[in-house]
């Protein structure tokens, strides 16, 4: 597994994916927190607060994530190496899982310079230091857990076709549901209140977190969904 999680890291970073893909996140995030006019901007909020990052983070990641996962697996059937790759003496979820970390790890870097915004925030504080610290880790904590999942269902999604585009679409649509469709059929009331669509979305988990309460019902709701598309991933390598 080490070894397909350092293949993949070397490969993002032997192409300019990598440098993209961080580049990419960090100038969308600067550019509507601190320079476009708007809802997101952290200077004209007058409010020493992060929740714009918070808000905005996510819906970003839903396209950036596949286009970091979208190569996991369409790459190497369309090469003809993912029959070599299985017939390695590692187990099929083994190769799953590193390509998932590898993947991950990525979107990782992309997200530790974005810490540069709660020094920044900070210092702009009146007094300084005058930030909300409790809300701010349980938004990363669950920005944490959110990349994790959109990270599972993007290499669930490379393994459905060969069409790197392709696999695109279809992660960027499963993670645009996941998030945000459970909470919009929530407002139709389609079984009567006798389930919480609200509560099967991961904006719903995302959010409690972001609170800064970190509930063991939001680390397995997220934890599952991750497992869940994983476990689909393996199935699917094991019929090639």
């Amino acid at each position: 597994m080490l070894a397909i999680l350092k293949k993949e890291i070397n490969t993002f970073f032997a192409s300019p994916i990598g440098y993209l893909v961080i580049g990419v996140f960090l100038l969308l995030n600067g550019l509507f927190l601190w320079v476009f006019k708007g809802e997101f901007n952290i200077l004209d909020n007058g409010l020493a607060s992060l929740s714009s990052f918070f808000l905005l983070a996510p819906w970003i990641l839903i396209f950036l994530v596949p286009a970091v996962t979208m190569r996991s697996f369409s790459d190497e059937k369309k090469q003809g190496t993912l029959e070599l790759l299985v017939t390695k003496p590692i187990s099929h979820f083994q190769i799953v899982l590193g390509k998932y970390f590898g993947a991950f790890v990525l979107i990782l870097m992309a997200l530790i310079p974005t810490l540069l915004y709660v020094y920044t925030v900070s210092q702009l504080g009146n007094p300084e230091g005058n930030l909300d610290m409790g809300s701010t880790i349980g938004s990363y904590f669950g920005l944490l857990f959110l990349v994790g999942a959109y990270t599972a269902i993007g290499v669930f999604a490379s393994t459905l076709s060969d069409n790197q585009i392709v696999a695109f679409i279809i992660a960027v649509f499963i993670c645009f549901f996941f998030y945000f469709g459970f909470e919009g059929l929530s407002n139709y009331n389609l079984f009567n209140n006798l389930v919480y669509m609200e509560n099967l979305g991961m904006s719903a988990h995302y959010n409690s977190m972001s609170r800064g309460v970190i509930d063991t019902r939001d680390l397995v709701y997220f934890i599952s969904i991750a497992l869940a598309f994983l476990l689909f991933t393996k199935l699917r390598i094991q019929k090639q």
